[in-house]
């Protein structure tokens, strides 16, 4: 048995397990694959090619005491692997959305929180945990075991180590490990595989030379940052910096030390 709501939208060659339950206002688009004992309820769109394991919630009520039954989303992009247990809650604030972009691979046991964005081709291992308002950039790589506090963001291109408590923003491209978190280094296997030059490397590297400095503060090293050739990369990375509403994780473990 499974119960698909007569006014929910399921597209091309859609496959639904069984007692999976599917909503009245949820749109499910071509291709994509539901295991069983699935629950998507609430305003949630499924874009193409995704595969859903068994045993996964999508859309419920956010656990935020601030939510009073207000209209808010989930929206999910194509071509996703979500596998088993995972929960995906819809936002809080009239018209929001919980947003998971495309191509990521959401592993068993994460939870993903209200009012997460998920950039595209990202990897969140098992377990992890993203509290409300987390921001996850694009190929950002969380390992198992991570917990996120709310309201911070995740650099693009960046690797948590796992087990990590995060608590400020990781900065793009950056590694970071521990409990408190505390930063390592750049993401450079990472980088590589994304097809990184050897040049946008070494000018990346130029610039943690300088984030990871103990005598410049942060508003000394955004000096010298500006300082330094100016790319895509390093406009991106001060911007990051700039935009910081929680801080970013700068300490090194010599630092904790």
């Amino acid at each position: 048995m499974k119960f698909i709501h007569p006014t929910a939208k399921i597209g091309r060659n859609v496959k639904i397990g069984e007692n999976t339950y599917i909503g009245e206002n949820v749109i499910v688009e071509d291709n994509t694959i539901i295991g069983n004992n699935v629950v998507i309820e609430g305003y949630v769109k499924i874009g193409k090619n995704n595969k859903i394991f068994h045993n996964v919630v999508i859309g419920l009520e956010p656990q935020d005491v601030k939510y009073k039954g207000e209209n808010t989303y989930v929206e999910i992009g194509d071509n996703n692997i979500i596998r088993e247990f995972v929960s995906i809650h819809r936002s809080t604030g009239e018209g929001s959305k919980t947003i998971i972009g495309n191509d990521n691979y959401i592993m068993a046991y994460a939870h993903i929180a209200h009012n997460c964005k998920i950039g595209n081709g990202t990897i969140i291992v098992n377990a992890v945990q993203l509290a409300g308002h987390v921001e996850v950039g694009d190929y950002a790589y969380v390992s198992g075991l991570v917990g996120v506090h709310q309201f911070t963001r995740i650099g693009a291109y960046s690797i948590v180590s796992g087990m990590s408590r995060v608590n400020q923003d990781i900065l793009p491209f950056s590694m970071v490990e521990g409990n408190p978190a505390y930063l390592i280094g750049i993401n450079i296997v990472g980088l590589k595989r994304r097809g990184f030059t050897e040049e946008r490397i070494n000018l990346i590297s130029e610039a943690f030379k300088i984030i990871k400095n103990p005598n410049l503060n942060l508003s000394d090293a955004l000096k010298e940052l500006e300082k330094l050739p100016r790319n895509e990369d390093i406009e991106f990375l001060i911007n990051f910096i700039k935009t910081s509403q929680r801080g970013i994780i700068k300490r090194t473990r010599l630092e904790d030390d």
